[in-house]
């Protein structure tokens, strides 16, 4: 921090526009300081099923919604800036969300763009979607799925088993009770994306492996 000087007036002369682009930028890091806080809280509180009476804990949907709309504000999307009215999540297949997903993002924006989410059938449908959330049900036909993906400049994100290992840019994991992710920095290279570095501290696992086959 710099010393103190004569007044508000001194300091814009001192330092103008640089002075204020430091304590944008300041301000922006501490957003994102608060963002990982949040992550490192969500690694080390258990989940519960929907068939626990007390609810005072967040259920598996519910900590999964949490991460989808959090890793967007850890991603540089190269076309996010100005031809988008909207950051858009969507989920591939059976949406397992319900309507956890919608709650969990109403009213929120990322990078200044209103968080939308959307349902889509097939990849043919997936021109538009930033964050991809390929389903459980997809899984028999991942490699498509993600071959799919390689022309698009969106983030995947699942919990089908080895989803990072095999292409896939964001897998979630069951650890203990709690909900971990891995992350392969390789697709998401290849699709022009920039993930923070924030994000991967706290990843469970980091692995630089490209799409290739089960």
């Amino acid at each position: 921090m710099q010393g103190a000087v004569d007044g508000p007036r001194s300091k814009d002369r001192i330092f103008g526009a640089d002075h204020r682009g430091l304590v944008a930028g300041h301000l922006g890091l501490l957003a994102l300081r608060f963002i990982f806080a949040f992550l490192l809280a969500l690694f080390v509180t258990p989940i519960i099923t929907r068939s626990e009476a007390q609810q005072t804990r967040p259920t598996e949907s519910q900590v999964k919604a949490a991460y989808l709309f959090n890793f967007g504000k850890f991603v540089r999307w190269p076309v996010l800036a100005n031809s988008v009215d909207s950051l858009q999540i969507c989920v591939l297949g059976k949406n397992s969300f319900g309507t956890v997903l919608d709650a969990t993002v109403k009213g929120e924006a990322i990078s200044g763009k209103p968080v939308t989410t959307r349902n889509i059938p097939s990849m043919h449908e997936a021109d538009g979607c930033h964050i991809l959330f390929v389903s459980s049900s997809e899984e028999p036909h991942l490699s498509t799925v993600l071959a799919g993906a390689k022309r698009l400049p969106v983030l995947t994100v699942s919990d089908i088993p080895r989803f990072a290992e095999r292409g896939g840019m964001i897998g979630l994991v069951n650890q203990e009770d709690r909900i971990r992710f891995e992350v392969n920095v390789a697709p998401i290279e290849d699709a022009g994306l920039a993930v923070s570095s924030e994000l991967l501290k706290v990843a469970l696992r980091v692995i630089r492996k490209r799409a290739g086959g089960d």
